[in-house]
C-alpha cells in the first residue's frame, strides 16, 4: 500500500461512487492504478474503509425502498437503455479496459459485448419474473407465489473480466429490484467507475448501485460484514471465497461463489488436430491465461501426443506479445508484478517436479515490453496428474500436457480435481462425445471446442471447489437475488385449519 506522496502527485485521484457522487476514502491510504503493459500510472485510488461501506449500504437501502416499487417492466426499460449506452461506448470501454488490466483489444471488446448481451437479456426478464399459481387443498382458497428482492446485495468482482463478470451479477440483481454495493478489483477502478456512471446516465436512480474502491482487508471485509447487506456475490480466488463463505454463514447471509478452475481439454486419437491446436492456443493463452475457464491441462491420447506437441510449440512461437491496444497483439501482459512472480514461481515448481519445458518459461522485458509484466506462453510435457502444476490453479499462460491411453483414463484425470468449472473433448466419434458429456463432472462441457466462452442465456458455474452450487447468467441467476414469497387468499369466510380439518 502506497501513500499519496509516493503514489504520484500528478495522477488523478479515483474515489468511490456513492449516491451519485464521488466520495474520498477515510483511510487516508492510496494505491496506484498501473497500466501493466507500459508501467504508466493511470490514477491513485483513495481506499474506502468501513465508513464509506456503511454510507454506501445505507444509501443503497434508501434507494432500494423506491427501486423495489418501480414495476419490473419499467426497471427492464432502464436496463435496456443501459445496454444501448454500453453498445454506443463499446470501443471506449474496451480501450480503457485494455489500458487498465492488459487484455488485448479484441478480447476487451468481447468482454464489453458480454455486458451488452447480459443487460439486454435481463431487461426482458422484467416482463418474465414469473411466479406460479397452484390449487389449494381447501375450498374457496387461492395460492400463488412471487419473487421478492432481498434488499441490498454486495458484489465483489475480479479484474480479469471487469465488465462482463459484474454484469452477470448487476443485471439480475437490478431487474429483481435490489440495490447494490459493489467492490470491484483493485486493478480495475477506472473502468468500474465508468460503468456505474454510465448506468446512471442511462436512467438508473443514483444510489441503486454504489461503488466502493479498495482491497479486500480495508474494503471487502466491511462489505461482507455490514448488517444491511443480505447477499454476497463473489467471484475470485478459492481461498478468499471460502473465507467469505465462513463469515457469511456466521452472519446468516446468503453467499454465491464463483472461484477457481483447473480446466482440461481432452484430445483423442481421432481428433481434428488442426481444430484442437487452434482451440488450445486460444483457451490456454487468451487473456494471457488469466481466466477461470482457461485450459491449463491437456489430456492427450498417447497416439497423437508427439504430433500435437509439435503443432502447439509452432503455434505458441507465432503468438505476438505486445501492447494490448495494438491490433496485431495476440498476448498481452500479466495484470501486475505480484501475479507475474506467482506465474514464474509455478514454472520453477514444474521444472523441479521433473516436467519437460517445451516452450516459454521466462519473463520478457525488452524493447517496447521493457516496462510491462510480460511472460512467454509456456507449455510443459511429461507431466503426471499428481504434480502441483497439474493440480493447482496458476492463472497465467501455462499449460501442461498429460498423456493418456484411453477416454476412460482422461475422464478419470479430468474429474480428479479440486475444481470443476469447464472441460472439453476433441473427437470425431459421437459415442465418445456422448460418453464424455455424460461423465465429465464439470459445470460446463464443450465438444470440439475449447474451454472458454459463455452465453448469457445459459447458466454459468462449476462443481466442487469452483463454487457453491449457484449459477450466474440465464434465469438461474435470479435465484441468487430473490426470495420466494407464498401468498394465500382465503375467501371462504371461515377459519380453515388445513390439515387439521
Amino acid at each position: 500500500m502506497s501513500t499519496q506522496a509516493t503514489a504520484g502527485a500528478d495522477a488523478p485521484v479515483l474515489e468511490s461512487w456513492i449516491g451519485g457522487r464521488s466520495v474520498p476514502g477515510s483511510t487516508g491510504q492510496f494505491y496506484p492504478d498501473i497500466n501493466p503493459a507500459t508501467g504508466e500510472l493511470l490514477g491513485r485510488t483513495s481506499v474506502a474503509g468501513a465508513a464509506e461501506v456503511d454510507l454506501a449500504a445505507r444509501t443503497a437501502y434508501e434507494a432500494f425502498k423506491k427501486w423495489r416499487l418501480t414495476p419490473a417492466p419499467r426497471r427492464g426499460e432502464i436496463l435496456y437503455r443501459i445496454a444501448q449506452l454500453i453498445q454506443e461506448r463499446k470501443e471506449e470501454l474496451a480501450r480503457l479496459m485494455s489500458r487498465e488490466m492488459g487484455k488485448v483489444l479484441f478480447e476487451a471488446r468481447g468482454d464489453v459485448q458480454e455486458a451488452i448481451d447480459e443487460f439486454y437479456y435481463m431487461a426482458g426478464e422484467g416482463r418474465r419474473l414469473f411466479g406460479f399459481t397452484t390449487p389449494s387443498e381447501m375450498p374457496n382458497k387461492f395460492a400463488y407465489t412471487v419473487r421478492d428482492p432481498v434488499g441490498v446485495v454486495g458484489l465483489i468482482t475480479p479484474w480479469n473480466f471487469p465488465i462482463a463478470v459484474p454484469s452477470w451479477k448487476l443485471a439480475p440483481a437490478l431487474i429483481a429490484g435490489n440495490a447494490v454495493v459493489w467492490k470491484p478489483a483493485e486493478d480495475t477502478p477506472l473502468v468500474s467507475l465508468e460503468f456505474v456512471k454510465l448506468m446512471e446516465e442511462a436512467g438508473l436512480p443514483p444510489g441503486v448501485v454504489n461503488v466502493v474502491l479498495g482491497p479486500g482487508k480495508q474494503t471487502g471485509v466491511p462489505v461482507v460484514e455490514h448488517p444491511l447487506i443480505r447477499v454476497i456475490s463473489f467471484t475470485g480466488s478459492t481461498q478468499t471465497g471460502r473465507a467469505i463463505s465462513v463469515e457469511a454463514a456466521r452472519l446468516g447471509k446468503r453467499v454465491t461463489l464463483e472461484m477457481g478452475g483447473k480446466n482440461a481439454i481432452t484430445v483423442m486419437d481421432d481428433a481434428n488436430l488442426d481444430l484442437a491446436t487452434e482451440a488450445i492456443l486460444w483457451s490456454a493463452f487468451g487473456t494471457t491465461g488469466q481466466r477461470c475457464t482457461a485450459a491449463s491441462r491437456l489430456l492427450v491420447h498417447e497416439a497423437v501426443v508427439d504430433e500435437l506437441q509439435e503443432r502447439l510449440v509452432e503455434g505458441v512461437q507465432k503468438l505476438r506479445l505486445g501492447n494490448p491496444l495494438d491490433e496485431d497483439t495476440n498476448v498481452g501482459p500479466i495484470v501486475n508484478e505480484k501475479q507475474l512472480t506467482r506465474v514464474h514461481g509455478y514454472v520453477e515448481v514444474g521444472r523441479q517436479e521433473g516436467a519437460q519445458l517445451l516452450t516459454g518459461g521466462e519473463t520478457v522485458q525488452e524493447g517496447e515490453l521493457a516496462q510491462g509484466y510480460f511472460y512467454r506462453p509456456t507449455i510443459f510435457t511429461r507431466v503426471s496428474p499428481d504434480m502441483r502444476i497439474a493440480r493447482e490453479e496458476i492463472f497465467g499462460p501455462v499449460a501442461v500436457i498429460i498423456p493418456v491411453k484411453s477416454l476412460e483414463e482422461a475422464i478419470e484425470i479430468n474429474n480428479d480435481s479440486e475444481y470443476g468449472l469447464s472441460s472439453s473433448i476433441f473427437t470425431q466419434d459421437v459415442n465418445k462425445a456422448m460418453q464424455a458429456a455424460r461423465d465429465l463432472t464439470t459445470g460446463i462441457v464443450y465438444i470440439n471446442h475449447g474451454t472458454t466462452g459463455a452465453e448469457v442465456h445459459l447458466p454459468f458455474g462449476g462443481t466442487r471447489g469452483t463454487g457453491n452450487g449457484h449459477r450466474e447468467a440465464s434465469v438461474q441467476a435470479l435465484d441468487s437475488f430473490t426470495e420466494w414469497k407464498t401468498v394465500y387468499i382465503d375467501y371462504s369466510g371461515r377459519l380453515q385449519r388445513a390439515q387439521i380439518d
